[in-house]
């Protein structure tokens, strides 16, 4: 390597064999990390602090829409929307104060509870699937990509100012 670095490989295998395998064939090339599963890379890389979990957040409000993650609950204007723990969680991050743009950095370390490593095709594909749930929400908050920073959420309209009135109004 130049300039002096040093190699670091990472291997996770739930095979012993394979582990042993890379460690007597890395022997000598530098910093190995051999870890049985991506938990426990995680955990070596990311120590938790403090008391050892992650503290999940609180229920949110953002107009109509109301996110309780303990309670595994999500509601527009009342109605509870069928989401999964993820979209969950990456809604109430999203709704939480202060509302502004979340980098995909602090996404991952709140929702995935590790470090951003510069692939954002699992945090993408949730976001496609939390604005999908979205859509078919009517006047529902929006998730809107700020190019090459993170996501912001918007609020819903607001059905008394939408200007719409329903077939039942006459």
């Amino acid at each position: 390597m130049a300039n002096g670095e040093v190699p670091l490989v990472v291997c996770v295998s739930a095979d012993v064999a394979v582990r042993e395998r890379v460690v007597r064939r890395l022997d000598d090339f530098g910093t190995v990390v051999i870890c049985s599963d991506l938990s426990e890379l995680r955990a070596m890389l990311f120590p938790m602090t403090g008391n050892g979990t992650e503290s999940e957040p609180g229920p949110v409000s953002l107009g109509d829409l109301s996110v309780d993650p303990s309670g595994h609950l999500v509601t527009w204007r009342g109605e509870p929307l069928a989401l999964t723990r993820l979209e969950r969680e990456l809604l109430a991050r999203l709704a939480s104060s202060p509302l502004g743009v979340w980098t995909y950095e602090r996404l991952f370390a709140s929702v995935w509870g590790g470090a951003y490593l510069g692939d954002t095709a699992i945090l993408h594909s949730a976001v496609k699937r939390l604005r999908r749930k979205l859509r078919a929400v009517e006047g529902g908050p929006q998730v809107q990509t700020v190019r090459g920073v993170g996501y912001r959420l918007t609020p819903g309209t607001d059905r008394r100012s939408s200007g719409r009135q329903s077939s039942k109004d006459g």
